[in-house]
C-alpha cells in the first residue's frame, strides 16, 4: 500500500464513515453531450475529386492525407470523407443531431453527382460529455472507497474512474464538475453520471454546496 493510500486509510479511520455524509441530502447530477465521433459506411467507392469540385467548404489535399475535409456551419460539424465510402463525424451534440448531420451530407454528395447506392451505416465510435453531479467530492476519500479509481494530486487535480458498467472513463473533480469519455450511446452517459452520483453518495464522499 502506497504512502497515499496509508494517509488515506488512517483519515478514513480516524474520521468515520458515517460523519463524512450529510443525512437527506441528494445530489441532482447534471449532464450535456459535447462532442459524438461517429463513423458512416457507405457500401461504394466515391469519386472524392468531384467532391472537392462541386461542394464549397471542402479541403482535400491528398498528399498529406488521403481524406477530404468538409465542414458544416449549421450544426458546426466537421466530416472526414474517404474515397473507401468510409466518413468520420464529429462535432455532433446528439445523435438525432449526428442523423441530421449525415442527412445533410448525403444531400450534399447527391447534389454534387454522386450516387448514393446503399443506405448509410452509422455507428458512434465515441461520446464525449461534461457532468456535474451537484455537489463537492471529497476526492482523497473516494481514491481509497471507490473501485477503479485513480487520484495523482501532483500530476493531474481530477480522479481518474473506469467505470465496468458502463464502459466509460469518468474525470472527477473537487467542484463535482466531470468529463465522461468512451460511451456509445447517450443513455450510458447519463447512466454513468447518476450512478456515480449515488455510489459517492453511498461512500460519504459528498458535501452539499454551500455548506
Amino acid at each position: 500500500m502506497g504512502i497515499f493510500k496509508i494517509f488515506t486509510h488512517l483519515t478514513i479511520k480516524c474520521v468515520g464513515v458515517a460523519n463524512l455524509s450529510i443525512t437527506g441530502f441528494e445530489p441532482k447530477p447534471s449532464v450535456k453531450i459535447e462532442n459524438i465521433v461517429a463513423t458512416v459506411i457507405l457500401d461504394q467507392m466515391l469519386d472524392t475529386d468531384l467532391i472537392e469540385e462541386k461542394i464549397p467548404d471542402v479541403t482535400y489535399q491528398p498528399d498529406q492525407f488521403p481524406g477530404l475535409v468538409l465542414r458544416l456551419e449549421k450544426p458546426k460539424t466537421t466530416a472526414l470523407i474517404f474515397k473507401s465510402g468510409k466518413m468520420v463525424v464529429t462535432g455532433a451534440k446528439s445523435t438525432a443531431q449526428l442523423i441530421d448531420v449525415v442527412k445533410k451530407i448525403i444531400r450534399l454528395l447527391k447534389k454534387a453527382g454522386i450516387k448514393i447506392v446503399s443506405k448509410p451505416r452509422i455507428q458512434i465510435q465515441n461520446i464525449v460529455a461534461s457532468g456535474d453531479i451537484g455537489a463537492l467530492v471529497n476526492l482523497e476519500r473516494a481514491a481509497y472507497l471507490l473501485e477503479d479509481s485513480m487520484y495523482e494530486p501532483e500530476q493531474f487535480p481530477g480522479l481518474i474512474h473506469r467505470m465496468r458498467d458502463p464502459r466509460v472513463v469518468l474525470l472527477i473533480f473537487s467542484s463535482g464538475k466531470m468529463v465522461i469519455t468512451g460511451a456509445k450511446e447517450e443513455s450510458e452517459v447519463e447512466r454513468a453520471v447518476v450512478n456515480t452520483a449515488k455510489k459517492l453518495k453511498e461512500l460519504g464522499c459528498l458535501i452539499p454546496k454551500g455548506v
